[in-house]
């Protein structure tokens, strides 16, 4: 086994060599546009990783609190009054008015 990988790395450093020593050198010219594409792209992809992290975070974060609403009480066992906790129209204007009639008076 030990031999198996000493071959394997040996040959490995071989062809890496002989792509270094096998290679013509090359004139080439990087344009300045090509370094903005460059850092246009890395921060795309960075800016999509974060994307990303931000939406499975935000799922992740929305299964705990549904897992915790469901151990808590019912809603509609906690609420408490003629309507079961909510308003009703005339109850809004009644409040209304009496908080006009006692602006008037001042």
């Amino acid at each position: 086994m030990k031999q198996r990988t000493f071959r394997t790395v040996r040959t490995a450093l071989y062809l890496a060599g002989a792509s270094v020593l096998l290679t013509e050198p090359v004139s080439a010219y990087i344009d300045p546009a090509t370094t903005s594409y460059v850092v246009q792209i890395v921060a795309g992809i960075v800016i999509a990783c974060g994307t990303v992290i931000g939406i499975v975070w935000n799922k992740m974060k929305r299964k705990i609190k549904k897992k915790d609403a469901a151990e808590q009480e019912p809603v509609q066992e906690l609420r408490s009054g003629e309507h079961g906790g909510v308003m009703t129209a005339e109850e809004l204007l009644a409040d209304d008015e009496t908080d006009d009639s006692s602006d008037k008076t001042v």
